[in-house]
């Protein structure tokens, strides 16, 4: 598990094409650390009331704030923008467009505090960056397999190289599934609790296939054939027949995998020439589906027989 320093750089450089982002003053700030993935509105620190300040965040100011401020006077202003930059904020958004007065700028710049322009109204950005800032607090980490978005169940197929974890995947295309990554797959903990798998920006839409090479699957499948992210569900592992001796027949034993602490349902499935492994890891997914909803006919069929042979003992 992996987490990475949230920059204001490295927030700048991810958002600023989502968020409208535009570096008006304090580039020499960038290095500042973002520690909180939340975002502040500073009006109680610009009246002078410093307790409980969430200096730790991204500050926004927008047209209450703003407001306020034209209405001190210049000498006010000083006092109250020394104050608050002396808390070593890590950067500060106008939204709405709004322009910072020539004070504000002045002290940023001593203070090394980047400062940017947004035109989205105040309440957008806060729920927009807030977003954005979770995703890249979130912790992290990869998993070798590839993943498939099959009915709404995203399954991570693992296995040894030469398996056939490509031929599986490109079968599971054919019948109108959706690529999520090939080999590789990054994920992501979201809310402390579901998975969410996704590729590399840079092989995004490709895949290897043994024996032809690269092929890019939204140009030859349609874009249908793409999912960017999906919610890891179920791991399937292959395996040669002979390395699983003991294979579950009813099903009553029920397999995790831990990603990132979360426990992830796992199924190995033996493999042999003449199985037709995208139907067993399609046949898997749906009884995935089927437990998620309630419903296991392992358990069904156990009971039914529990009950059956209840029933005799008492004749």
């Amino acid at each position: 598990m992996q987490r990475d320093l949230v920059t204001v750089e490295r927030f700048y450089t991810e958002q600023a094409g989502p968020l409208e982002l535009k570096l008006v003053a304090g580039a020499s700030g960038l290095k500042r650390i973002i520690r909180e993935p939340t975002v502040n509105r500073p009006g109680l620190v610009l009246t002078g009331f410093t307790r409980y300040f969430a200096n730790k965040r991204v500050q926004v100011i927008g047209n209450a704030e703003a407001f306020y401020l034209k209405s001190l006077t210049p000498e006010e202003r000083e006092l109250r923008y020394a104050t608050f930059f002396n808390f070593k904020v890590p950067c500060v958004v106008f939204s709405r467009d709004l322009h910072p007065d020539r004070q504000f700028l002045k002290a940023a710049e001593e203070a090394d505090v980047p400062i940017f322009q947004c035109p989205l109204i105040t309440m957008k950005f806060i729920n927009l960056a807030t977003l954005a800032l979770e995703m890249m607090f979130a912790p992290h980490g990869t998993e070798m397999g590839s993943m498939v978005d099959i009915l709404g169940v995203g399954v991570i197929i693992k296995g040894e190289s030469g398996i056939g974890k490509s031929e599986s995947v490109l079968a599971l295309i054919e019948r109108g599934y959706s690529l999520v990554a090939d080999d590789i797959t990054k994920v992501t903990l979201v809310d402390g609790r579901e998975i969410i798998g996704t590729s590399a920006e840079l092989t995004r839409n490709h895949m290897e296939v043994r024996g032809i090479g690269i092929i890019n699957v939204a140009a030859m499948f349609g874009v249908k054939s793409i999912r960017r992210e999906k919610k890891v569900d179920l791991i399937v592992s292959l395996k040669g027949w002979n390395e699983v001796p003991d294979v579950d027949r009813v099903g009553m034993d029920e397999e995790f995998v831990r990603i990132l602490d979360v426990d992830i349902p796992h199924i190995t499935i033996p493999v042999r020439p003449g199985r037709d492994l995208a139907r067993l890891i399609e046949v898997a997914a749906f009884q995935t589906k089927l437990k998620a909803s309630g419903y296991n006919p392992a358990k069904e069929l156990n009971d039914r027989l529990i009950a059956k042979m209840a029933g005799a003992s008492k004749l």
